[in-house]
């Protein structure tokens, strides 16, 4: 293939080689076209660059090399044959999608970069659904090989995308005859009071957020069909007391604003041959203030169960804007340092909402 990037280009300014100094070539395969791997103006190569700003990186004909510290050479010459193997799949590459990989290949993790992000989930509407995080690819494999899981973490981690994609994956495969998607009617903080309109306009904003995740997945055509049929139900959470679901994949959502009792409930519906996804941020509890969150009493109810798995994401599993990680990781620094007042309720801090996956 063309080869875009064939005149010899020096990607920063050289520095003097020092005595730990140490030099890299990257031959890149003939048919992976050399615009795909460096990006659109370089914007490939620019964001390895900014990980590493000690190592110079030049690129001519089909060959890369990397020059600095050895160490820092070491890590980026992994990175670009990683991202070799990113870009044979087929698999776009960005600037975001470089810094996953490094934070993947500094870690302690011993996931490869390719391995997560080539995980095919689901391929819906001329797209491929895909883990983009090490904690992802973990949640995604734990929905895998258990019958209940918990995907406990803070907003924009992925956790009810990636279940919705496995539901829509258990569906189209006949591993289920139907998809239940549930969360409580609880405000966010609002009082919205007595809202106008049919039941069904009453409870859409509060499932809203599964509709939207629903219509990425499936024809928006087939929707209303495969409502009406029941082949997906999406429904509060109130809705499935005393109900036996079998056969079915299950989604809670928001699962932070249920109560010890409501959690119960929904566990109990399990049914044969039905698999149960539970997804929640246990540091966003909307429910009256004295009402213990059923999210965080499960953990050490359900631990020791077999074929029940809590998997927990973190700020660095965030794949939404940089800034969200961020703001994540503030508050929970301001939460931990502030003392807890009698209406705090467990601190947010406490292995309920911290911690490594069990």
């Amino acid at each position: 293939m063309s080869t875009s990037a064939a005149s010899d280009r020096p990607v920063r300014s050289a520095t003097p080689a020092a005595s730990h100094a140490s030099e890299h070539r990257v031959v890149v395969p003939a048919h992976v076209p050399m615009v795909a791997l460096l990006g659109s103006r370089d914007a490939v190569l620019r964001a390895v660059e900014d990980g590493f700003p000690g190592v110079d990186v030049h690129a001519r004909g089909n060959e890369i090399s990397v020059h600095g510290p050895a160490a820092d050479v070491a890590i980026v010459s992994r990175l670009l044959d990683e991202l070799v193997e990113v870009v044979e799949s087929g698999t776009p590459l960005t600037p975001e999608v470089v810094s996953r990989s490094v934070a993947m290949l500094t870690d302690t993790s011993a996931q490869r970069p390719s391995e997560v992000l080539t995980f095919d989930i689901l391929s819906s509407r001329g797209r491929t659904i895909r883990p983009k995080t090490v904690g992802q690819k973990h949640y995604v494999e734990a929905i895998d090989a258990n019958t209940i899981t918990f995907g406990i973490g803070p907003a924009g981690t992925g956790k009810t995308y990636l279940a919705m994609a496995k539901a829509v994956q258990a569906l189209q495969a006949k591993r289920v005859n139907r998809i239940i998607l549930t969360r409580p009617a609880v405000e966010a903080g609002e009082k919205l009071g007595y809202l106008p309109g049919s039941l069904s306009e009453k409870i859409d904003p509060y499932l809203r957020p599964l509709y939207d995740a629903l219509h990425d997945m499936v024809d928006p055509d087939s929707i209303p069909k495969l409502i009406e049929s029941s082949t997906i139900e999406v429904a509060p959470l109130a809705y499935m007391r005393g109900r036996s679901l079998n056969d079915s994949f299950i989604i809670l959502d928001e699962a932070q604003n249920t109560s010890a009792e409501q959690m119960k409930m929904f566990l109990t519906r399990l049914g044969f041959g039905s698999t149960m996804v539970i997804t929640g941020d246990a540091t966003q509890v909307d429910l009256p203030g004295g009402t213990a969150s059923g999210l965080r009493v499960v953990e050490d109810i359900l631990t020791g169960v077999d074929d029940v798995e809590f998997c927990r994401l973190t700020s660095s599993d965030v794949v939404r804007h940089r800034l969200v990680s961020d703001i994540i990781d503030a508050y929970a620094r301001w939460d931990t340092s502030r003392p807890a007042g009698p209406a705090d309720g467990p601190r947010r801090g406490s292995h309920h909402e911290r911690g490594g996956r069990r």
